[in-house]
């Protein structure tokens, strides 16, 4: 595997760097399943002591990213192609209805935000900068969430995009599936803006449908 390169973010702290860079390798799919993660070399990659590196790997194994090895360290785990299913079927019941609430109620703000973030999502597809889009785009649907209001909604939607694989997202760099798939994002917006919203939860069930489809790896039915 090769190096991380260094942690430049001086607003978190080292654990929350090396646990996020981890996991968005794990969710792409660039660290793949059964692939078993050492303490010593992750922490050399990283250039830091090994405190931050096993902290961020116990946090991961509590995520299900990871499962600890006796004596060896830490193995990728596979992810179903049920779990996969059931979790992207969650996510719809749960992201796609409030779409209509949302639908032309968005303030300018919040509109030019959305798009930044969008615009944000297409140029780390664009790059194959996998850490980027991953958290570019999990900001872009929480933040339309919290315009519900709903404050409980927000957080349990967080924690399932913390669970989701999506180990399809290096293949699909290859090609221009992902950079399709990221301009939905602005096209989302636009139907918010545009108070349609019917529209606009059927959007955000086809969008989601990919997590089960073929960001996971399989074509979608």
């Amino acid at each position: 595997m090769s190096s991380f390169g260094t942690l430049l973010s001086p607003a978190e702290s080292l654990r929350e760097q090396v646990e996020g860079q981890l996991a968005s390798r794990i969710v792409s799919g660039e660290i793949p399943p059964g692939q078993v993660l050492t303490v010593p070399t992750l922490a050399g990659d990283f250039g830091v002591s090994a405190t931050p590196v096993r902290e961020a790997m116990l946090n991961l194994a509590r995520r299900g990213f990871l499962r600890p090895i006796r004596n060896r360290g830490f193995e990728v785990t596979e992810v179903s192609p049920d779990e996969l299913r059931e979790l992207s079927e969650v996510r719809m019941l749960l992201e796609a209805p409030p779409m209509r609430q949302v639908a032309g109620t968005l303030d300018e703000a919040t509109v030019e935000e959305l798009r930044e973030i969008a615009d944000r999502i297409v140029a780390a597809a664009r790059a194959a900068k996998f850490d980027e889009y991953l958290a570019s785009d999990t900001a872009f649907h929480l933040r339309i969430l919290e315009a519900t209001g709903n404050h409980r909604l927000v957080e349990t939607v967080r924690e399932l995009r913390q669970q989701t694989r999506l180990v399809g997202l290096v293949r699909l760099a290859e090609s221009d599936a992902l950079i399709s798939t990221s301009l939905e994002h602005a096209e989302l917006v636009d139907l918010l803006v545009a108070g349609r919203g019917e529209d606009a939860e059927a959007l955000m069930r086809q969008h989601i449908r990919h997590v089960g489809g073929v960001w996971s790896g399989r074509e979608e039915d």
